[in-house]
């Protein structure tokens, strides 16, 4: 019998068996076509019985660097303390589990020094894909690069690049949505806090925004367009300088919910109500907007069913099988927030 006081090998079980080790093998690892070439019913029957006596467990990781593959998903990611992106790692997680991968995640802080970095690293624990949740538009791509020229399966999630498979939202349309809700407000002068400049999410949601109000004849002042983190500080600081104009804007479109809370915030130092004095509108609908002091009017996107898509593309990718992105769309949630402006005319 094997030295009970190591941890069981296949090794040592074949020869305690007197088989081959391939055959313990064959057996434990679940080939089910090779077991029955290399082993009577008996002998299978023994060699289960041993593992199962001696507790045994199998070396994953030595399977993983031998077989070059693992069944782990590496899940890029800008910021874990952004709301959004753990709710879409949340749905990522729980999606992987259901299809047999464990994940772990990777926060870039939205640097593609680090993202390569982080990629690199779990490219060396052989992944069997990964999800990418920071890519930049309008900038060179050298891990997307990096990906297609190895074969190795990804998928973008919430972000969008032509030409890269991805699970995301129809941002353009969500931004469309949100002026032609001000627009019927009566909102003609109206800012953008935009985000940052290299996220696909910012600009395809001010670029239908801006889509919208030019459709209307309307050209929005490129000066009342800031761009930034996407943050409530930030939006607190550029609500203290849009307010601060004389005069300032009518309207806010936030291109997520933590600028438009932040505008909120200058808004309030100022005296000003939202809904009342000035409208303002944000994006993703987290569970915060209708909970806030104004209950504040968003964009809703169907952020866990993102994440489950994700998955379900990366599966396809990895098994070798022909996958199309998946673009879900956005719905406006109209709060106090936008739906009761005080009228001057």
């Amino acid at each position: 019998m094997p030295n009970q006081s190591r941890p069981a090998t296949l090794k040592s079980m074949a020869i305690a068996l007197g088989v081959h080790v391939s055959t313990v093998s064959r057996v434990l690892n679940g080939d089910p076509a090779g077991v029955e070439r290399a082993a009577s019913t008996e002998v299978v029957a023994r060699i289960r019985s041993l593992a199962k006596e001696l507790d045994y467990r199998p070396n994953t990781q030595a399977s993983n660097l031998k077989l070059r593959k693992s069944q782990e998903i590496c899940v890029l990611m800008p910021r874990l303390t952004d709301l959004v992106m753990a709710t879409i790692y949340d749905s990522i997680d729980s999606a992987a589990e259901q299809a047999g991968y464990l994940t772990f995640v990777a926060n870039t802080e939205d640097q593609q020094a680090r993202q390569m970095a982080r990629a690199e690293h779990a490219l060396r624990r052989s992944v069997a894909g990964l999800i990418v949740g920071d890519s930049h538009v309008g900038e060179t791509q050298p891990l997307l690069d990096l990906l297609q020229r190895k074969h190795i399966p990804y998928v973008l999630v919430s972000r969008q690049i032509t030409g890269h498979l991805t699970a995301g939202s129809d941002d353009e349309m969500g931004g469309w949505l949100a002026a032609e809700h001000l627009y019927q407000q009566g909102c003609r002068d109206v800012a953008i806090l935009a985000g940052e400049r290299h996220a696909s999410t910012g600009a395809d949601r001010t670029r239908g925004f801006i889509r919208y109000y030019r459709e209307q004849g309307i050209t929005l002042r490129p000066e009342w367009i800031l761009n930034g983190p996407f943050d409530s500080l930030t939006g607190h600081q550029q609500g203290e300088y849009l307010l601060g104009l004389n005069p300032p804007p009518q309207a806010f479109f936030a291109v997520n919910d933590f600028l438009a809370i932040g505008l909120m915030g200058a808004a309030r130092d100022k005296g000003l109500e939202p809904g009342k004095d000035i409208a303002v509108v944000g994006f993703n609908d987290t569970p915060l907007a209708k909970e806030l002091f104004v209950p504040l009017t968003s964009v809703r996107l169907p952020l866990a069913q993102m994440g489950l898509h994700a998955v379900e593309l990366l599966h396809k990718r990895i098994l070798g099988e022909p996958a199309e992105s998946i673009i879900l769309a956005p719905e406006l949630q109209v709060r106090a927030s936008s739906s009761r402006l005080r009228r001057t005319d």
